[in-house]
């Protein structure tokens, strides 16, 4: 099994595919790595042998910021937005969308399950 930045990459994958279960690499920085290590993109996740694997954890270490040091970047900037309380950083504190998305209806992800809202009884007739 080949192990990679800390994640267990699966075993019968494509070598393209494989890699973007690494947070922070996508098919097109995958296919980017194989070829700067020289593998083909269709061979599988367990068809590398280990100078392949050493090859690929080489340029991911040098070349590519990926998973905790990733993550940790990603909240400093968004705790920035926060700080400096632009827009951004208040829509971020609210848990609203922040890319200026409608939030009439849909934004369901951000604002979380529906909270009901009684509406108002109306006054009898007379």
């Amino acid at each position: 099994m080949a192990r990679i930045a800390g994640i267990d990459l699966p075993k019968n994958k494509r070598g393209e595919i494989g890699l973007t279960y690494i947070y922070g690499i996508g098919r097109s920085t995958a296919q980017y790595i194989l070829t700067k290590s020289g593998i083909d993109f269709n061979k599988k996740v367990k068809d590398w042998n280990d100078d392949e694997q050493a090859a690929i954890r080489n340029v991911i270490n040098n070349e590519i910021k990926v998973e905790g040091q990733l993550r940790s970047e990603v909240q400093m900037n968004i705790k920035r937005l926060l700080d400096i309380a632009c827009y951004r950083g208040l829509r971020h504190r609210k848990g609203l969308p922040v890319r200026g998305q409608r939030t009439r209806t849909n934004s369901r992800t951000r604002k979380g399950k529906r909270k009901t809202v009684a509406g108002k009884k109306k006054a009898p007739k007379k």
